[in-house]
C-alpha cells in the first residue's frame, strides 16, 4: 500500500495556546523562522507525500495563503535586490499540491478526517496534526509509510511518554512482534495513571486504509460532542487491523509552553550564526534566575 496524500487537520481553536491564538492559527506560530505548520509540510514533502489536505475552517485561510504566491510581497523583494528572499517565500508556495476542505463544525479529530473522504478516495493516506513536530533523519511520517507498505496495514506513531503526563493522550496496549514495532490490541483514550496499560502514547503521525472511513461514519459523540478517531482505531485493533511504530527523533507540541519555546530555541541553535550568541544569551538567563 502506498499512500500519496497527506490530511492536516488546522481547523481547531487552538485553546491551548491563547492568548496568543485569539487571531493567529496556532499553527502559524512561528518557530524560530519559520510558522509550526511548514515544518509539518516539509516533513510530508521530504516523504514523498505532495498532495497535502488541510481540513480548515472559515477562520484558518491565513494557513492556504501561506502555502500560495504572495505577487505584492514579491515585487517589493524584487524591486529591492533582495533576491535570496524572494527565493525563499517563492520555494514555500511550491512545495505541495495544497488541497483545502472545510470543517464547518469543530467536532473533533475523527470528524475533520471524515471531512476529507472524499478527497481521499480509496487509498491509503497519512494524517500528520498540524501543532505535533518531529524531527529526525528519517522523518517520522516516513518510518510509518514504511511498515504500512511492509506489512499491509494501518499504523500509527508512538512515543513512550512520562507515567504523569499518560492521560493527555491516547495510549496503546498490544505485544512487540520485533523492534519497535506494536500489534495493538487496546486504545485506551486519556486513561488515569492507575489504569494506563502502558506508556506509549498516539502522537500525530499515522498511516491509514481507507477502511478507517467506514469506522468513522458509525462513530458516536463521545466527550465535549466530539467524534474521536482514537474510537475508530480501537474497532481497527479490535479487528487486528491495527499497528504501532515507536517513532525516532525529537518530538515538540506546539500547544505546550514548554515544548514550542524548547522548539524554538532547538532550531535557532542550528543555526551557525546564532548559536554562540544564543548559547551566551541562555546562560546568563539561567544564571540570573538561579
Amino acid at each position: 500500500m502506498e499512500a500519496k496524500k497527506v490530511i492536516i487537520p488546522v481547523a481547531g481553536w487552538g485553546t491551548r495556546s491563547l492568548p496568543a491564538t485569539k487571531n493567529i492559527p496556532k499553527e502559524m506560530l512561528p518557530v524560530y523562522k519559520k510558522p509550526a505548520v511548514q515544518y509539518v509540510v516539509e516533513e510530508a514533502i521530504d516523504a514523498d507525500l505532495t498532495n497535502v489536505v488541510f481540513v480548515t475552517n472559515q477562520q484558518k485561510r491565513i494557513i492556504e495563503d501561506h502555502f500560495d504566491y504572495n505577487l505584492a510581497l514579491e515585487a517589493v523583494l524584487r524591486r529591492t535586490g533582495k533576491e535570496h528572499l524572494l527565493k525563499d517565500v517563492r520555494q514555500v508556495a511550491e512545495m505541495a499540491n495544497i488541497i483545502s476542505v472545510r470543517q464547518k463544525e469543530q467536532l473533533g479529530l475523527g470528524h475533520a478526517v471524515l471531512c476529507a473522504r472524499e478527497v481521499v478516495s480509496r487509498e491509503p493516506f497519512a494524517i500528520m496534526v498540524g501543532d505535533d513536530l518531529m524531527f529526525s533523519r528519517r522523518p517520522a511520517i516516513k518510518q510509518l509509510l514504511e511498515v504500512a507498505q511492509k506489512e499491509h496495514m494501518s499504523v500509527v506513531g508512538v512515543v513512550e511518554v512520562p507515567r504523569e503526563s499518560v492521560s493527555s493522550y491516547g495510549i496503546i496496549q498490544g505485544e512487540e512482534i520485533s523492534p519497535g514495532l506494536y500489534r495493538i490490541r487496546h486504545v485506551y483514550e486519556k486513561p488515569s495513571v492507575k489504569d494506563a496499560p502502558s506508556r506509549l502514547a498516539i502522537v500525530g503521525r499515522y498511516v491509514l486504509t481507507p477502511e478507517i472511513f467506514d469506522y468513522l461514519e458509525k462513530l458516536e459523540p463521545g466527550h465535549n460532542l466530539e467524534y474521536q478517531l482514537s474510537d475508530a482505531l480501537q474497532a481497527l485493533a479490535q479487528r487486528k487491523r491495527l499497528l504501532a511504530f515507536k517513532l525516532e527523533g525529537q518530538r515538540f507540541d506546539i500547544g505546550n509552553w514548554v515544548d514550542y519555546l524548547s522548539g524554538n530555541i532547538y532550531f535557532a541553535l542550528q543555526d551557525k550564526e546564532l548559536r554562540n550568541d544564543l548559547t551566551k544569551s541562555l546562560e546568563e538567563l539561567l544564571a540570573n534566575n538561579k
